[in-house]
Parts: C-alpha cells; sequence; structure tokens
C-alpha cells in the first residue's frame, strides 16, 4: 500500500481559536495585573474601525476563496490559489485582519495585555499554521505557488 499524505496543510489548531486564546489569556492576565493604555476619549472609535477593517478584509477574502472554489478553511483541501482582492497586496490577509481585531479588541477592552498576548500568537501563527500551510501549498502547487509568493509579502 503506497503511503500517501493527507491533502491539507497539517496546521496545529484553526487559527481563529489561536487569536481567541490569545485574547482571552490576555483578558486572564488582566485581572491580576490591570495594563491601561487607551483614553477613552478616542477608544471606541479607533476600536470600531480596527474591528470593522477586519471583518470587512476578511469578508473579501472569504468572498475570493469562495469564488474560485476552494477551502477557506486551512484543514481542508486547497484547490486554487488565490492571488486577487486582498490576497493580491498580503498572502494572509485573513490573518492580517485577525490581527486587526484582535488588536481592536485590545483597545475596546481597555486592555494591554491582550495586544501583548499577540507576540506568541503570531509566532505560534507563524510556527504552526503559515510555514505549514506554505510548505504545503508549495508542495502542491510548485512554481505558481512560488511565483506569487516572489509577487506578494506574507503580511503586508
Amino acid at each position: 500500500m503506497a503511503d500517501s499524505k493527507p491533502d491539507k496543510p497539517g496546521v496545529i489548531a484553526p487559527p481563529p481559536l489561536i487569536f481567541l486564546a490569545g485574547i482571552l489569556l490576555g483578558v486572564l492576565i488582566s485581572w491580576y495585573w490591570p495594563g491601561s493604555f487607551w483614553p477613552d476619549s478616542v477608544r471606541y472609535v479607533a476600536a470600531a474601525v480596527l474591528v470593522a477593517a477586519g471583518f470587512f478584509v476578511a469578508a473579501l477574502a472569504f468572498y475570493r476563496f469562495r469564488n474560485a472554489g476552494t477551502n477557506v478553511e486551512p484543514y481542508k483541501p486547497t484547490t486554487a490559489i488565490v492571488t486577487d482582492g486582498p490576497y493580491g497586496w498580503s498572502r494572509n490577509p485573513i490573518y492580517l485582519a485577525m490581527v486587526g481585531v484582535t488588536v481592536g479588541t485590545a483597545i475596546a477592552l481597555d486592555n494591554f495585555w491582550v495586544v501583548v498576548m499577540l507576540v506568541p500568537v503570531l509566532l505560534i501563527m507563524h510556527v504552526g499554521v503559515i510555514t505549514r500551510e506554505e510548505r504545503y501549498l508549495t508542495e502542491k502547487f510548485g512554481d505558481e505557488y512560488r511565483r506569487y509568493q516572489n509577487a506578494v509579502r506574507r503580511w503586508l
């Protein structure tokens, strides 16, 4: 029997759960060591802008995936490389959107620790999700994906 690899990148966890864990850990830490960082006068406006922008970018990215007929979920097979829309300026616009929503949430909660937790979240995302996805896409799509990598930055 031939040894075949599953047609998926093998991410360690769904990215929204990784970001949510960082937010929850930041909230938990703030119960013990409160840390405020944003003045109330602009806090809710800044938070709303970041969260709305994050959801807008994510919606555009989801639409492009669905329009291309490929899966959005990183634990399912990819059937096409999407290079237009927000994927024309970032290889990871959904993850970038999650960063915006996380920072917006931190501002809305006036919680410095949620922002601090972005550091380990982004490290986990890099090692446990993004590099695995990139390896999978390179193995599956070869030169087509390499050209895309060379043309578009990972984040911005």
